[in-house]
């Protein structure tokens, strides 16, 4: 299995932690880049260091999660070849795989509750990419 890098600011730090421990309990490496507390932190060191940590292949995949998911998704964006999409619900997130190859996720934790992240996850991780027409437009996206 792939290595799962999850990060968050404050505001998602008790999801990351409750996400963190199910992708464990099912089997799934994972990194966790930080925070440590719900202590108030700067969202784009976080959603940097995950996009780096994909970029430099220590993670397959990442989870970022802030208060919205919109800040953090733009600072892990800033990373060249991670395609970080917001997500809020599961459909989002297996069209983010299936027509973007979305290397990473984005999360609002004030936005969606438990289950809705637990299916955002379950799909980002179970689908695949389609390839075909998709591939010549991801490749455009550098």
């Amino acid at each position: 299995m792939t290595t799962i890098a999850l990060a968050s600011d404050h505001a998602g730090y008790a999801l990351k932690v409750m996400l963190a421990g199910e992708l464990r309990d099912s089997g799934h490496e994972v990194l966790d880049l930080g925070p440590d507390s719900e202590a108030s932190v700067d969202y784009p060191d976080f959603g940097r260091a995950l996009g780096e940590a994909i970029a430099a292949g220590r993670a397959g995949r990442g989870i970022a999660i802030c208060g919205s998911g919109i800040g953090i998704s733009i600072a892990v964006n800033r990373i060249a070849g991670v395609r970080c999409a917001l997500v809020t619900s599961g459909l989002m997130a297996r069209l983010a795989r299936q027509h973007n190859d979305a290397n990473a996720i984005a999360l609002g934790s004030r936005i969606i509750g438990i289950e809705v992240a637990r299916d955002c996850v379950h799909e980002f991780l179970n689908t695949p990419f389609a390839g075909g027409r998709h591939a010549d437009r991801t490749r455009k996206l550098g």
